[in-house]
């Protein structure tokens, strides 16, 4: 198994910023991490000599790629462009034309995202994603929640990506749906202990170096917060939009108008707001108990003047069925808790329908 020692030691051949002084020993180096057989590489560098490094950044590839066991190297200047004093920030039609091109074979992208944890993100993705497919499209997740990756326990999926042409993978798959997480590369209680640049990376990898064939949508499972995963998945590729996953109480709501606000400075559409935990039904006197609150979510949506998608309740049902891998929409499709996400997948869809003014077409990209 490849080692920080041994990647250390094949850059000493690799001169640094300064064209003299070996990569190690020059200080650049801001992270170095390995997932299995592949490596990542982080360079710090002046942001004004970017095109300059260039060389130094392939070499450094070239050299980790021919590594002994190493089957894929990435290596990232973590650099951004100097911002201009006199300069305005660009405006949404500038970010959207410098966005990144998409996936082959992906139709639309579109992003699972909250202002915090703990809200039922990635239970929310998982059933919309589920539930997007029982209305007979293609679907994928990508499970971007590096730190915290859930899909493999929501799926009920184990085991490694089997290596693909080119040196791609190839996704794991459940009830119908395509699937790829940093989870199935680690084992469950590895501590995720990396710089942004290396999330950065690794989404961009799971991104493009996956075999996810021809999808009407790819569903992507955002960490929570409004952070370096948030912003690379904006400019990494053109999304269709993002759903915003929040509970009714004032805490939460708080950090979704956050969430909110990010994607509407980065010009992705907000597709819209979910309420999850909205309520909770007492399954022996059948009493509902606000236990958050309720209707939040609701009136944030309204008045921020983006879509309402629905409420999902506080329920065992979905609780026992996510911890089994086995989510509600696939296990009981027709039930209560099912038809509630089937609704919101319904709403996405309309969203997303040419015309509705969340569809838009692919942006492209401006080389400079």
């Amino acid at each position: 198994m490849i080692t920080e020692k041994d990647i250390l030691a094949a850059l000493q051949r690799v001169p640094g910023p300064d064209g003299t002084t070996p990569l190690p020993q020059s200080g650049a180096i801001s992270g170095v991490t390995t997932v299995g057989s592949k490596v990542y590489l982080s360079i710090a560098i002046d942001p004004t000599k970017q095109m300059a490094m260039e060389p130094m950044r392939r070499t450094a590839e070239t050299v980790l790629k021919g590594l002994p066991g190493v089957t894929g190297a990435s290596v990232t200047l973590t650099a951004e462009r100097a911002a201009q004093a006199s300069a305005p920030p660009p405006g949404p039609k500038a970010q959207a034309a410098t966005r990144g091109e998409g996936i082959p074979g992906v139709a639309r992208i579109i992003a699972v995202a909250s202002g915090k944890g703990g809200v039922g993100k990635s239970t929310t993705a998982a059933n919309l994603a589920l539930g997007l497919a029982a209305e007979g499209w293609r679907v994928g997740v990508l499970d971007a929640d590096i730190y915290g990756p859930s899909m493999p326990r929501l799926f009920g999926l184990k085991g490694k990506p089997e290596p693909a042409e080119g040196k791609k993978m190839k996704p794991l798959e459940a009830f119908g749906v395509k699937v790829m997480s940093i989870g199935f590369l680690v084992s469950e209680d590895t501590a995720m202990i990396w710089r942004g640049p290396m999330v950065m990376s690794a989404i961009t990898q799971m991104l493009r170096e996956v075999v996810w064939g021809e999808l009407d949508c790819l569903v992507v499972d955002m960490p929570p917060g409004t952070g370096d995963a948030q912003l690379t998945m904006a400019q990494a590729v053109p999304l269709a939009g993002a759903v915003i996953v929040s509970t009714p109480q004032d805490l939460a709501l708080l950090d979704a108008r956050r969430g909110i606000a990010m994607f509407q400075k980065v010009a992705v559409p907000v597709l819209g707001v979910v309420e999850n935990m909205s309520y909770f039904v007492c399954p022996h006197c059948g009493g509902r108990s606000d236990i958050f609150a309720h209707g939040g979510a609701r009136h944030e949506a309204e008045k921020l003047g983006v879509p309402f998608l629905g409420e999902v309740p506080l329920h065992m049902a979905i609780r026992e069925t996510s911890d089994s891998g086995r989510p509600v929409v696939a296990v009981d499709p027709t039930g209560p808790h099912a038809l509630a996400f089937r609704a919101i997948a319904s709403g996405v869809m309309r969203a997303l329908a040419p015309g509705s003014g969340a569809a838009r077409a692919m942006p492209k990209i401006v080389i400079e």
